[in-house]
């Protein structure tokens, strides 16, 4: 497994600023990156316990994955990890954390969107709209928080992203009307998370599918909130998020 240190080096920290606002990120991109090329994008929306403005938390959870060799080999891809500020969140979400599970009520798209949120927006803007990236391969995914980020991005960009992957997350349910027809996601969570109820993925998906969307549901018995331990085990993890674009 590689080292902390060296799935650091192997992601480029950058900033994306806005209105004097900044986002800080980490980049991974393709053994031999040819920028006459174009690659599949990856976004990965860290959780609550990786944020700051360190440019290096967030790479926790999930970094060394994608940075493996024989990832990069079979899926070469840009990978980014971008970090949210310490008191922000990806979604607008009112969290009561006194509870276990948390009490978590969710906005809809149509609210502000939080700070972290709106940079992540122009952040993912930009990067999209550069010639080496394939607009047809967009892919999101996150945990906890992130995967809260990642239900409430769906709606705010819904041509932007081919799948996304939701681990022990949750979101507005009538963001999902606003997602495009036939999405493919997958969500994952732990029966017996002590901090987001598993409830919450199980009426994502169903909402998503009511929809018209295409999600499924993988839950793990005996496993409380680090369900992405198990989720990045999952064999057609890749298989399946590379298989997608959006013109299928």
């Amino acid at each position: 497994m590689m080292s902390f240190t060296a799935q650091a080096n192997a992601y480029k920290a950058l900033v994306f600023s806005h209105q004097g606002e900044t986002l800080p990120y980490r980049i991974l991109y393709p053994l031999n990156f040819d920028p006459e090329q174009s690659y599949p994008l990856v976004l990965f929306l860290h959780g609550a316990g990786e944020r700051g403005d360190d440019n290096l938390a967030q790479l926790t959870h999930g970094a060394e994955l994608f940075a493996r060799e024989a990832i990069q080999r079979e899926y070469p891809a840009i990978v980014v990890f971008p970090q949210a500020a310490e008191e922000d969140y990806w979604a607008n979400v009112d969290v009561n954390s006194e509870s276990s599970p948390y009490k978590l009520r969710f906005a809809d798209k149509d609210a502000q969107p939080t700070q972290a949120m709106q940079l992540l927006l122009g952040l993912m803007d930009e990067l999209s709209s550069e010639p080496f990236v394939d607009q047809q391969r967009i892919y999101v995914g996150g945990l906890s928080m992130g995967g809260m980020g990642t239900y409430e991005i769906l709606a705010r960009r819904p041509k932007m992203f081919a799948a996304a992957i939701a681990i022990c997350g949750g979101g507005n349910l009538k963001n999902a009307g606003h997602y495009r027809q036939g999405l493919p996601l997958w969500a994952f969570h732990g029966e017996d998370d002590e901090v987001v109820d598993a409830d919450l993925s199980e009426q994502m998906v169903a909402a998503i599918n009511q929809h018209g969307g295409n999600a499924r549901l993988t839950l793990y018995k005996d496993t409380g909130h680090n369900s992405w331990d198990k989720a990045f085990s999952e064999p057609d993890l890749f298989p399946w998020l590379f298989s997608h674009q959006l013109d299928d």
